[in-house]
């Protein structure tokens, strides 16, 4: 049985912001994500490398579902959680979806996000990973957000520099 205690989610998705962290001291959006089991063990974590990787599909979640998806099977992701500092977007989404994780924790919702890029930016895709869950046919929990202010810290002044 999978401890989902707010305790535990505090401390993972601690993890998950320092991850973004990481990720914006390398180049990146500061994005990050980690994989955890039903005993709260961390097995894999991802940062966002869509700079250094010249990759735009690079987002923390999506790294960290491709290598999920290469390591384990999909009923083991069945009972894993995912954590990330930020609500997944529509891509990333779907590939929770289909990677079969079924739980997602979040540290800011994606509409906080989207508050410090500027509701006019053509990179928004406005979808509630919870609504884009809800048109499947298998349960995905989803949680968040969960310390919000901590996760926006991140992103101090990263949209505004020229």
């Amino acid at each position: 049985m999978r401890d989902t205690g707010v305790a535990n989610d505090a401390f993972f998705i601690n993890r998950a912001i320092e991850l973004s962290k990481q990720a914006r001291e390398s180049g990146n959006h500061p994005f990050g994500a980690l994989l955890v089991d039903q005993h709260n063990n961390i097995l894999l974590e991802a940062r966002n490398t869509v700079l250094t990787d010249k990759d735009i599909t690079g987002h923390a979640e999506l790294n960290l579902v491709r290598a999920a998806s290469a390591k384990y099977e999909p009923e083991f992701l069945a009972n894993c959680t995912l954590y990330t500092s930020t609500e997944p977007c529509p891509m990333c989404s779907g590939a929770i979806f289909w990677s079969n994780i079924r739980r997602v924790v979040y540290g800011m919702g994606a509409d906080q996000l989207y508050d410090l890029v500027g509701w006019d930016s053509e990179e928004i895709l406005n979808l509630p990973c919870q609504d884009l869950f809800s048109t499947g046919h298998k349960k995905i929990m989803v949680e968040g957000p969960i310390l919000v202010n901590e996760a926006l810290e991140v992103h101090a002044g990263f949209w505004t520099q020229a």
